[in-house]
């Protein structure tokens, strides 16, 4: 059953391949507030609902002339509405959206949006083809459910972080929410599978997507190892268990290079480019499974072998040996890196506050229905009073009155 709801809004996000889809997004911070741009990036037309004071997001991350750089890029594309969903006049403001919206995108504490009348069984009543997302940190169901659970707290459940750092230090972590990253590409996955099997069947359904669960699934090989085997994996380092030469070596000018030579054919050029081809006939050696038992050995063997060469000399070497390998980049390094310029991998989104501000482009590339970065993201409350007007068709009068009793937070409108 399609959704009640307006055409969405014409424009350029009609060029995408979710155009035509509209896309409620509650959540917040950073798992989904992603899955959300990434909808949107794709052509989603997605309103983004923020508290008054803003989504804790805006507090993290550098800030240019008092404006956060973060939000500037996970808001991209989105219009940004301030509704206080703690009041009723806000949630029934928010079930008046979800009757004209494919999507509502959420992660809310299982249990808080039933609070407010708000819940999947509650919405989808008011709109039977709507697909939820449900992000959270352990589940919509199990004894973990009420927990509170922010991404790192996922990733330190699902096993992930005890394989992150080195094996004589406490478990390390990347610099960035990865575990909430990779669960907001899952919920986004699991909205565009349920809207194409919405096409066949017209019913919606709600996604349940756990951050410790999402993280867990990158636990792949080490699963049935353990099931098997006994084998606990931990902590190793720069390098890839199991997957020999596969580490990173330094450099006689006190760099480092991570070198990747695990088949047998790329060693071998590894080898030759290395001035020691025997070793690609050693028994130690020959092959991957050898390799990887004699990890210690092979490592030494390249380290001694890196140790006499500059990182530059090193990089020119084995790109001309076709062996994969490469300096670690640092953000000083990709602004300045060709092959960055040259596929634009870095993109200038218009800003209204800051005129332009730099970030990744939309990925995956499609070669027909390519997404596209349109604009930074928005000021709290910035799209509040369209919004209200075009999709719920209130007046200038009701909006206002609406901002009077704080129940929305909307900008003057433009003379």
């Amino acid at each position: 059953m399609e959704a009640d709801k307006s055409e969405p809004s014409a424009g350029p996000f009609e060029r995408g391949p979710l155009s035509g889809y509209r896309v409620l997004e509650l959540g917040t911070t950073v798992a989904g507030p992603f899955c959300g741009r990434l909808l949107a990036d794709f052509g989603a037309e997605v309103i983004k609902v923020e508290p008054a004071d803003g989504d804790p997001v805006r507090t993290m991350g550098k800030r240019f002339h008092g404006k956060s750089l973060y939000a500037a890029s996970i808001f991209r594309n989105k219009a940004l509405v301030s509704i206080d969903l703690r009041r009723p006049e806000g949630q029934q403001l928010a079930r008046d959206l979800v009757r004209r919206c494919d999507v509502v995108v959420e992660n809310f504490r299982p249990g808080g949006l039933e609070r407010w009348g708000l819940g999947y069984r509650e919405l989808a009543e008011l709109n039977p083809g709507l697909v939820m997302v449900r992000i959270s940190g352990f589940g919509q169901d199990g004894p973990y459910r009420e927990r509170a659970g922010y991404g790192v707290i996922g990733e330190a459940v699902s096993g992930l972080r005890h394989l992150t750092g080195d094996p004589d230090r406490p478990p390390s972590r990347v610099a960035v929410s990865m575990t909430d990253y990779i669960t907001g590409l899952y919920a986004a996955f699991g909205a565009t599978l349920a809207l194409l099997a919405r096409e066949k069947t017209g019913r919606g359904q709600y996604i349940d997507a756990a951050l410790y669960e999402c993280a867990f699934s990158f636990m792949e090989p080490w699963i049935p190892a353990y099931q098997k085997l006994g084998h606990v994996a931990t902590r190793a380092g720069s390098r890839l268990p199991e997957s020999t030469p596969n580490n990173l070596y330094p450099t006689a000018d006190r760099q480092f290079i991570h070198i990747t030579a695990m088949g047998d054919s790329v060693f071998a050029r590894l080898a030759r480019a290395m001035g020691q081809p025997a070793l690609a006939e050693d028994p130690r050696f020959a092959s991957a499974i050898a390799r990887s038992e004699n990890h210690e050995a092979i490592d030494d063997l390249i380290a001694r072998w890196t140790t006499r060469h500059a990182l530059a000399a090193l990089e020119a070497t084995l790109a001309q040996a076709l062996v994969p390998a490469t300096r670690v980049y640092t953000m000083a390094d990709i602004f300045g890196d060709p092959h960055y310029q040259a596929r634009g991998s870095i993109v200038e989104a218009p800003d209204d506050d800051l005129g332009e501000v730099a970030m990744a482009a939309v990925v995956p590339r499609l070669s027909g229905t390519p997404g596209k970065v349109h604009h930074s993201g928005h000021r709290v409350g910035q799209d509040t009073r369209r919004v209200l007007r075009e999709l719920l068709g209130l007046t200038v009068e009701q909006v206002d009155a609406l901002a009077a009793a704080a129940i929305v937070q909307c900008e003057q409108e433009a003379k």
